[in-house]
């Protein structure tokens, strides 16, 4: 089918290899962030697309688990060499349909590929355990083996380096996956779907299916489905525990966040602004890990807030794909993701105002470098937001990074301990025996000294505590690896045909002379 320039292109699912248009229950519109143009049109699944797809996923599962290590790592090495080869491709696709920056999806690229080059380290990862001699004449070893078909469901906030927080452990040991990623940005995936082709891995081991709640439904229900590995919105994470581990499903469900960052009289005030900038603002604040809530320790606030508004100021806003407007400059932070979105995170910036909160930056009249028709908000900053207000209690998932001051230490904590969701805090201090105490005082998953935004690296475990996380196992790292494997032990005896010992019947346990 042959497209003109304007018209948009249809994105259809991936299955065995190859684009299936399926029975599409409707057709979702992509857009251009920066624009406003609908450039996709996505078929939505039907319940026979989402079982055509499982169902290809489900035929390669038992070759691809038989795959020998040796074989599967060569495929990931290939994956992660093609992918950083191309990573400029991905991340222009990111920016077209998600808005951030270019060079921001350029780091979301590169947090992947970390995951990826983990995974290539499989071999060592699924070593087992050997103990001879266990009993008289009784060998035991255990072993870790694949799932089977695992299901992946997607936000729109990073299409793809969420994804291969779990895809690369899944293949690596020996699982096929089903990625059902968001249909706000839905390119990524199967842009990645055709690079694991070209790398070699066999059809039916990476699949994409598209759509809304017929899809996820489909992948929660399946009986070939063996797991679920969701990132999300807590609402929709608590769903998606509730109802694939009905279904007896092993569930990994990363939720909402509201993250804290606690700066202490003497912390480093212009390491401590800059920080909050960044981690507030970059990706226009569409991250599970964004600060969205500065603590100031008194006496900070005024000196921190000050340095903090004059450089939310020099933000540019933009189109953040290379070269979009002829600018030289790259945009500091892009749109929101859509219209509907953008909307959402005006109204809380209105429902901060009437609550009484300080607008010391507004971003609602943002004058930015892109179309008219973009989805356009600025840096926002409140000052002397309070904790029974609606922008400290919600879960804003845009530009809008508000200050809250507090008289101690112990008022810091407390505010931080208070919340029902437990996935990133940060300190910034200079004293040692402070953050050392901080660390053991919140109850949050991961933690920053001096680092606004603690995502691990790939040999360590993602994932936060409280509402933030539904299920017992966190994203890559060694949680990763058991997520995606089941153990065995195995017992095995052989007789010494030289000692054989003289039959008969033996009904107690065994002896170990």
């Amino acid at each position: 089918m042959t497209h003109s320039p304007t018209e948009p292109r249809q994105i259809v699912h991936w299955a065995d290899g190859a684009a299936l248009t399926g029975s599409p229950t409707g057709w979702s519109d992509v857009t251009n962030p920066a624009t406003g143009e609908v450039t996709g049109r996505l078929a939505l699944a039907s319940d026979a697309d989402a079982a055509e797809v499982i169902a290809a996923a489900a035929r390669a599962a038992e070759g691809w688990g038989r795959t020998s290590l040796a074989r599967r790592t060569q495929v990931m090495f290939a994956f992660r060499e093609l992918l950083n080869s191309r990573k400029d491709e991905l991340a222009e696709i990111i920016t077209a349909e998600h808005g951030k920056v270019h060079s921001d999806a350029m780091g979301e690229i590169a947090r992947g590929l970390e995951v990826v080059e983990f995974a290539c380290g499989m071999s060592h990862l699924l070593k087992g355990g050997h103990s001879e001699e266990a009993s008289t004449g009784v060998d035991v070893h255990s072993k870790r083996v694949p799932l089977g078909v695992v299901g992946i469901i997607s936000p729109f906030n990073f299409p793809a380096m969420v994804p291969m927080w779990f895809f690369p452990l899944a293949i690596a040991a020996g699982n096929t996956v089903v990625l059902k990623p968001s249909e706000k940005d839905p390119s990524a995936a199967n842009w990645l779907a055709a690079l694991w082709q070209e790398a070699g891995l066999p059809d039916g081991v990476f699949n994409v299916l598209h759509g809304d709640k017929t899809a996820v439904d489909a992948l929660l229900t399946s009986p070939d489905v063996q797991s679920i590995s969701f990132v999300g919105s807590t609402p929709i994470a608590e769903y998606v525990y509730e109802t694939a581990s009905r279904h007896g499903k092993r569930v990994q469900a990363l939720g909402g966040a509201k993250n804290h960052m606690v700066v202490l009289p003497d912390a480093d005030l212009d390491l401590a602004a800059d920080s909050a900038v960044n981690a507030g603002y970059g990706s226009a604040g569409e991250r599970c890990m964004a600060i969205s809530v500065l603590v100031a320790v008194d006496p900070v606030g005024d000196d921190l807030v000050a340095r903090i508004a004059d450089r939310t100021r020099t933000l540019l806003v933009g189109d953040g794909a290379p070269g979009a407007t002829g600018d030289e400059k790259e945009a500091d932070m892009g749109p929101l993701v859509t219209r509907a979105h953008r909307d959402k995170v005006s109204s809380f910036i209105d429902s901060g105002e009437r609550a009484g909160a300080k607008v010391v930056v507004d971003g609602r009249d943002v004058q930015a470098r892109g179309g008219q028709e973009g989805f356009w908000l600025g840096p926002t900053l409140f000052d002397d937001v309070t904790p029974d207000m609606e922008i400290y209690t919600e879960e804003i998932f845009g530009p809008v990074l508000s200050v809250v001051r507090v008289g101690s230490y112990e008022e810091a904590v407390a505010l931080v301990n208070a919340n029902p969701y437990g996935n990133g805090t940060a300190v910034f201090t200079n004293d040692g025996g402070a953050a050392r105490r901080f660390e053991a005082d919140v109850q949050v998953g991961m933690i920053g000294v001096n680092v606004p935004v603690p995502v691990p690296v790939a040999y360590y475990s993602f994932g936060g505590w409280k509402r933030s996380l539904f299920g017992d196992t966190h994203a890559h790292g060694t949680e990763g690896v058991h997520f995606f494997t089941r153990g065995k032990v195995v017992t095995t005896r052989w007789i010494d045909p030289a000692n054989r010992p003289a039959g008969g019947l033996e009904l107690g346990f065994p002896r170990n002379d």
